[in-house]
């Protein structure tokens, strides 16, 4: 699929407009093509390295929000071409300002009929990284609308910093969606989002997602990215710690972020 290497150039109003919101919506990221090629691949990938069998009531609120299959890239051959791929980093650097950045990993997250909200949270809190310029992308694999489970932005809340040390769960929720109430924060969420668009947001954004009331499930891609040149940071909770083993392969603090498992894109 030669296509998916080819280069996006963003103006300069997209790349302002991320930097101030701390999120962008790009649309036709991937082509029609290029979905229907990966799309079977991911959900085969997705069937086969899922471990989740539990029934809906038996899950926490964590477990409700989404099916997550983490690092398909390690175990599929053919999902690898779509997470190594060059076009959707470059996006990544060109929106953060960077001329480099390393795959930190990849992740798949169905949410299924049925499937409960995504609390208020900021995916930093998981990663031990020294740097404020990480990013996700979030591409659907199928159209969604916004009562699938469509990922919620505050605006300008990644200015802010890690504002609790919180792991997502009912008391981010309470405590983050007050924090937003009180910062007046612009609340984002995309009316309609086609197959191979993408959404990106940084580290630090607060965003959420509500249940999937629909009848089908809602498959998204995600990949995360962050600047080269970033170090290990010490880990501030137990988290950050699996973090640090699993995704940077142990490396001690201070050290470069830069293990097998963290390619230059």
């Amino acid at each position: 699929m030669q296509s998916l290497q080819q280069k996006v150039i963003l103006d300069k109003e997209t790349t302002h407009a991320y930097q101030q919101n701390g999120y962008a919506l790009i649309k036709n990221l991937a082509t029609a093509d290029e979905i229907t090629h990966y799309r079977p691949l991911i959900l085969d990938a997705v069937k086969k390295l899922n471990p989740e069998v539990r029934k809906m009531e038996d899950r926490d609120t964590y477990g409700k929000a989404f099916l997550q299959t983490m690092n398909l890239w390690e175990e599929d051959e053919q999902v690898k071409e779509f997470t190594l791929d060059k076009k959707f980093a470059s996006v990544a650097a060109q929106l953060m300002g960077v001329e480099k950045v390393r795959l930190y990993h990849d992740q798949a997250l169905f949410k299924e009929a049925g499937g409960g909200f995504t609390p208020w949270h900021q995916d930093q809190y998981y990663w031990p990284l020294n740097t404020k310029n990480t990013i996700t992308m979030w591409m659907p694999l199928i159209d969604i609308t916004p009562g699938m489970g469509m990922l919620t932005f505050a605006g300008g809340s990644h200015k802010d910093g890690l504002v609790k040390n919180l792991e997502i769960s009912d008391e981010s929720e309470k405590a983050l969606d007050e924090h937003v109430a009180q910062k007046k924060y612009p609340v984002f969420m995309p009316s309609q989002m086609n197959a191979g668009d993408a959404t990106f947001h940084a580290g630090l954004t607060l965003h959420k997602a509500p249940g999937n009331s629909s009848s089908i499930m809602r498959e998204v891609m995600t990949i995360i990215y962050f600047a080269d040149g970033t170090e290990v940071a010490p880990p501030i909770n137990e988290w950050q710690e699996k973090d640090r083993q699993r995704w940077l392969l142990g490396l001690a603090n201070g050290t470069l972020a830069a293990s097998r498992l963290n390619p230059v894109l």
